[in-house]
């Protein structure tokens, strides 16, 4: 009978590899891949989508139409404005100071006349026509005695239509035209050339119904 194979001693020292030393390189190795993979992510960042931005917002403002419905607040353009009632922003005046009123009604609703009506809200420089609260009190600051201002020229700074049948996007129904009283007397022709003077009360009143 031949002998039996016995199994060939180990050298001293020697250690068979345990299973858990196994797991332990893989996990290394892992971490190292995932290491690696963010450095990258940093050297080459995303480009941000569209998606992932927050939605600009606008801040013009918007452009007051002429024929708009009423309230009608200030125009911001107040320079154009100004130019366009044929006055200008700069220093005041003290030759006149004097102060009309304005009321607006249509279709028997009181309409607010806008505060700062040629006011730069930028500058704060006037026209020697302008507004400061919005209870109809007009401010007239003249550099020269005997200067002439009138509705129009007011309703021009303002951005509002005015016509003798229409004030910016109400016109009167049936025919029928605006009501202009200056000191309780009605005052014929058109409404933009009535004179602005001291101590005057002016109405405007529309019977509307008709729209644009």
């Amino acid at each position: 009978m031949s002998a039996l194979a016995l199994p060939t001693p180990r050298p001293a020292g020697q250690v068979r590899p345990r299973a858990d030393h196994r797991r332990s390189a893989r996990v290394a190795l892992v971490v190292v891949g995932c290491l690696a993979g963010l450095l990258v992510g940093c050297a080459n960042p995303r480009t941000t989508s569209t998606s992932d931005r927050p939605p600009s917002v606008s801040t013009a403002s918007p452009v007051l139409d002429e024929t708009s419905p009423p309230p009608w607040p200030a125009p911001d353009d107040v320079a154009s404005r100004v130019t366009g009632a044929g006055l200008d922003l700069g220093p005041m005046g003290t030759a006149e100071h004097y102060h009309p009123r304005l009321r607006i009604v249509i279709d028997g609703a009181e309409i607010p006349v806008a505060a700062n009506i040629g006011v730069d809200p930028t500058t704060g420089a006037m026209s020697a026509l302008h507004t400061h609260e919005p209870d109809g009190t007009i401010h007239i600051e003249a550099d020269r005695v005997g200067d002439v201002f009138t509705r129009g020229q007011l309703f021009t700074e303002w951005g509002v239509k005015l016509t003798a049948t229409q004030i910016g996007g109400i016109r009167a129904d049936g025919g029928r035209q605006l009501v202009v009283t200056s000191n309780g007397t009605p005052v014929p022709g058109d409404p933009a050339d009535l004179r602005l003077g001291p101590d005057q009360r002016i109405v405007l009143q529309l019977p509307a119904g008709g729209g644009r």
